[in-house]
């Protein structure tokens, strides 16, 4: 399932599997909507069964172990005892959600072997929690953003810090956004606004550029990774 949620072959290098990540974590992610959006539980949700995959796949170990389990119980020796793949979920449907065990969970209590162990992999028992799971999700996808902006020219040095390139881009999303090119009073008094808000987040040394990302207004944030989706893809097609 974790190759059908990344719309990669089973077969698909350690390369492809991380480029995959990338399209799809850019495609779905929530920041992509408003933050008051009708859409964003789903992406939410989307958002993390993408990171579970890719935190299952990334790791040649883990997927290995994966590739195992997944062949054990759709089609091999497991099929012969009636719990093939015909009784696994679609990760293409909307609801479709890797199962985490409560807090509480022990050996005594497991499903029986009877289906496909999915808290075994992605984040398996680190995520216990919806809140877990949005932050191993974050993290996971902090670490390949700031590698995305590095090819941008947008970051640089051991840790990523922003480039002008970076500052270039957010100050166009600002003024756009909130209303330094619109001439009338409203339109500068918000402009200023939020030319006061991208100088305080500027003026914070030492951060990240995934850091500095976070501290966006969701505006901001919402056309950053519009942007970065259609240089990737753009990458992609090229």
């Amino acid at each position: 399932m974790s190759y059908k949620i990344l719309g990669i072959d089973p077969k698909a290098t350690q390369q492809q599997v991380r480029d995959a990540y990338k399209k799809q974590a850019l495609k779905h992610h929530p920041d992509r909507v408003a933050a008051d959006s009708p859409e964003r539980p789903k992406r939410t949700r989307k958002f993390q069964q993408i990171n579970d995959a890719y935190y299952t796949l990334s790791d040649p170990s883990r997927r290995r172990d994966y590739d195992s389990t997944r062949q054990f119980h759709s089609g091999g020796f497991g099929s012969n005892f009636g719990f093939g793949s015909s009784s696994a979920p679609d990760p293409s449907d909307d609801e479709y959600e890797i199962p985490r065990p409560p807090p509480d969970t022990s050996s005594s209590s497991s499903t029986g072997g009877s289906s496909f162990p999915w808290s075994a992999f992605g984040f398996g028992g680190r995520a216990k929690t919806e809140a877990d799971a949005n932050t191993f999700s974050s993290e996971q996808f902090g670490n390949v953003f700031e590698e995305m902006l590095r090819e941008e020219g947008m970051a640089e040095g051991e840790h990523a810090a922003p480039t002008s390139k970076f500052w270039a881009l957010i100050g166009g999303v600002s003024g756009g956004a909130m209303g330094f090119i619109i001439a009338n009073l409203p339109g500068a008094v918000a402009g200023a606004v939020a030319g006061n808000r991208l100088g305080a987040v500027r003026d914070s040394r030492g951060k990240s550029v995934y850091s500095v990302f976070q501290e966006l207004e969701q505006p901001q944030k919402m056309q950053l990774l519009s942007e970065l989706a259609k240089r990737v893809f753009a990458h992609a097609i090229s």
